[in-house]
């Protein structure tokens, strides 16, 4: 039941409900434990329902991650990578990322010492670009209308619109407060504040194609995501093959890096190889023609 319906169950105190959402994928773990547990006490008929029971609430939950859902074809390559502040090595984190190809390539955590460094090792592939606080968003194609999204008292988010075939595209660039576990609880309430602003930001954006990017510091199992997830779709669930797990990036085992999707859908969706950052960049193809869902 904490599996399969996770999203119905009442939340914890202390958001430990996002903790829990977050790290969902990783409850397949308790079901050795529980047939151990069951074999030990002797009793085999608690074994088999330890063993199937569980397994049939996690592949109900988890088991079309476990497909290939990636498909040819597409219009535009998106890149999205937190580079991390502390970054060593900005001119190999560019070169890895110049690798994918990307239409649309959107960084996070910047600083004012790294932010000129990538400004000029990716001005000869991506003419376009704005950047502003600890965000920045490089294109192929022309921007217009970028400015800074108010979502904390420094900049954190962006938006631009990309002058993609067929029409604009709505970009947002996003890196939401990090979270902790404390002594509280799950501190998550500065990135679920900044969330709710983003949201609302989203809610009412003209632009009907739309494209979120960035660290948002939850998965899209998290309930506190829901004001974005409701709205728009992970391009990696639509159009993966596996987790994609992104952080930390020498041992990934929760993906907080997203590329969400409005009015336009996913051909595939993949994380790229690890760069000198603590996250792995996360890249999709996707088609520009209109969603036919409603």
């Amino acid at each position: 039941m904490s599996v399969a319906g996770h999203g119905r169950l009442p939340g914890l105190p202390g958001r430990l409900s996002s903790l829990a959402e977050t790290l969902l994928p990783w409850s397949a773990l308790a079901v050795p434990v529980l047939v151990t547990a069951a074999l030990l006490w002797r009793a085999r008929v608690a074994a088999v329902v330890a063993l199937v029971v569980p397994a049939v609430a996690w592949l109900t939950a988890f088991g079309g991650a476990l497909t290939d859902k990636t498909t040819p074809g597409g219009d535009l390559t998106l890149v999205s990578h937190n580079v991390e502040q502390a970054n060593p090595d900005p001119a190999g984190t560019v070169r890895s990322l110049l690798a994918a190809g990307a239409d649309v390539l959107a960084l996070e955590e910047l600083s004012p010492a790294t932010a000129p460094a990538y400004e000029r090792a990716l001005a000869e592939s991506y003419p376009y670009h704005f950047y502003e606080g600890t965000v920045g968003l490089w294109s192929v194609h022309p921007l217009s209308d970028a400015r800074a999204v108010p979502i904390m008292p420094w900049t954190r988010a962006m938006r631009a619109t990309v002058d993609a075939p067929g029409g604009p595209l709505a970009v947002y660039v996003a890196h939401l407060p990090s979270v902790r576990v404390g002594p509280g609880g799950f501190t998550a309430g500065a990135r679920d504040e900044a969330l709710g602003l983003l949201a609302a930001e989203v809610r009412a954006e003209p632009v009907r194609r739309v494209v979120l990017l960035g660290d948002l510091n939850g998965s899209t199992d998290d309930r506190a995501l829901r004001p974005l997830t409701d709205r728009l779709v992970s391009a990696q669930a639509a159009a993966g093959a596996g987790f994609g797990f992104t952080w930390p990036a020498r041992l990934p085992v929760v993906r907080i890096d997203q590329i969400l999707l409005g009015g336009v859908r996913a051909a595939s969706a993949w994380t790229l190889p690890a760069t000198a950052s603590d996250h792995l960049p996360v890249a999709a193809r996707i088609h520009l023609a209109p969603d036919p869902a409603p």
